[in-house]
């Protein structure tokens, strides 16, 4: 897999608001599209029990994509969350609910995106490594730019 992931800019934006307009839950929501690239997202609800310091995306929500994937939609690839009084780095309870998959970990935090990738043997808890975020604007613009997983496209 590789180290870099694409995102429309406007994708992007939406994931950053979410976060920014639920500063006492974490949101999150399923990313989905092919492998390094992310076509559509979609908010999902968290039924995590301490929703401020943890996500769980709603299990119907994620059964409901898969079957959507199936009929020809988007596949989900990872998802999404916020850490609304931290970094938009994984946290050890991320680590330890994540399978070393391969799934996409969008994090946000004070109005910054992060990827990262659930691995075995990860740079991050052991877990995670950091995948780089690549972005283009909605119009048919070949026009790219490449960031840092640390940084965020504007």
């Amino acid at each position: 897999m590789g180290v870099t992931v694409e995102i429309s800019s406007e994708l992007l934006q939406r994931i950053k608001d979410a976060g920014a307009n639920s500063p006492g839950e974490e949101i999150c929501g399923l990313l989905l599209g092919d492998t390094d690239r992310v076509s559509a997202i979609l908010p999902c609800r968290n039924v995590a029990a301490a929703p401020a310091r943890r996500f769980e995306i709603d299990p119907a929500a994620l059964l409901a994509a898969h079957r959507a994937a199936r009929g020809g939609g988007g596949r989900p690839i990872g998802h999404y969350h916020s850490h609304p009084n931290g970094v938009a780095l994984p946290s050890a309870c991320d680590a330890h609910d994540a399978a070393p998959d391969g799934s996409l970990w969008l994090i946000v935090a004070g109005g910054l995106v992060r990827g990262w990738r659930a691995v075995a043997d990860g740079a991050i808890h052991g877990r995670f490594d950091p995948v780089a975020i690549s972005c283009a604007a909605e119009s048919a613009s070949p026009e790219r730019r490449q960031l840092p997983g640390d940084e965020q496209c504007q």
